[in-house]
């Protein structure tokens, strides 16, 4: 369990640079291409482990399995975060951050359904704290980019799907967390790749075109990378898609699915902090209020998944040293 913890506190600091680091992304790459290249990126740093791993396991990959990481990648990847993307590009990154942020909303109904995970009552006072806490943050009374507003809680829904799918399928399957990102990411920019390349094609791209879609046409697929944009290039790739996913799906495996999703609670305290360090976004006190709240929601996930770890371990201790009766 505290190795769990390790792997949730390492995934929340580097998710939680994540937008900031692909705003200024966008400056240099196409949203698709940036999505893109940085799957590719990450699914190359983790494949080495994934191997590794595969052989521990003693699990060779068959024909069914990349059709499992084929959809995986189709939701992770194309759907998810290329949604996420482009959310971020119409909106503040601080505000997209904190609404990717909801999915464990998304997630733990989906894990009680299709994992049967579990839920408790602290579990559901846990998710309403930190759930007025992301709207202290939003504040719905001066709402704006109502656009990336939509995608980013689209793109979180998209990922709370491929979180339960993809916990279920590597337990099915026999893999654990770097296997199933590593592949799923593989698939996924084959899959976006293919679809850049039809962006190409005149007749799409110039549909794409006269229909407000210029985002999705004629999409480059290596123009930007210049030595000015390669350190945030690598970055988002190797660091917060390489190793961040890889944290985050591990820390699934050492808890579960309820207590690894407490990622997603920390990071909306932390991106506003990064991002007035980083790029000198100001908190406000609603900010701060909903940042107090939400980790108040992730103390009681944090306290409720020990407890009965704790209680487990007190009742084997009785057991063991409970006195020997002999009888006379």
């Amino acid at each position: 369990m505290k190795k769990g913890f390790i792997y949730i506190f390492l995934s929340a600091i580097l998710f939680s640079t994540m937008e900031i680091a692909l705003k200024q992304a966008a400056h240099d790459f196409n949203s698709i291409q940036i999505t893109f290249m940085r799957f590719l990126i990450g699914s190359i740093i983790l494949m080495p482990l994934a191997i590794k791993h595969l052989r521990a396991r003693n699990v060779s990959l068959e024909k069914r399995h990349f059709t499992f990481f084929a959809l995986t990648g189709l939701i992770m990847v194309v759907i998810s975060m290329s949604l996420f993307q482009i959310s971020i590009i119409y909106g503040k990154a601080s505000i997209v951050a904190i609404l990717f942020s909801c999915n464990p909303i998304f997630i733990i109904p989906l894990a009680h359904f299709l994992l049967n995970e579990k839920i408790t009552k602290q579990v559901l006072l846990s998710l309403m704290i930190s759930l007025i806490g992301i709207v202290c943050i939003i504040n719905p009374f001066q709402l704006s980019h109502a656009l990336s507003i939509l995608l980013a809680l689209l793109s979180a829904f998209a990922f709370a799907i491929y979180g339960v799918i993809g916990s279920k399928g590597s337990k099915k399957n026999g893999f654990d967390g770097v296997v199933l990102s590593s592949f799923s990411f593989l698939m996924g920019s084959l899959e976006m790749f293919v679809l850049m390349l039809i962006s190409r094609v005149p007749l799409v791209s110039s549909w794409l075109t006269n229909h407000g879609l210029e985002t999705f046409s004629n999409i480059p697929i290596i123009h930007g990378i210049s030595w000015h944009s390669l350190p945030s290039l690598i970055y988002v790739g190797v660091f917060v898609t390489g190793f961040g996913f890889a944290f985050y799906f591990l820390a699934m495996e050492a808890t579960n699915v309820t207590t690894a999703s407490m990622v997603f609670f920390i990071k909306p305290a932390l991106s506003p902090i990064f991002a007035l360090i980083l790029i000198h976004e100001a908190i406000t006190i609603n900010t701060i209020i909903g940042i107090v709240l939400i980790l108040a929601g992730s103390t009681i996930t944090l306290l409720t998944n020990k407890t009965p770890k704790l209680a487990k371990r007190k009742t084997q201790r009785r057991r063991h040293h409970r006195p020997i009766r002999h009888a006379h």
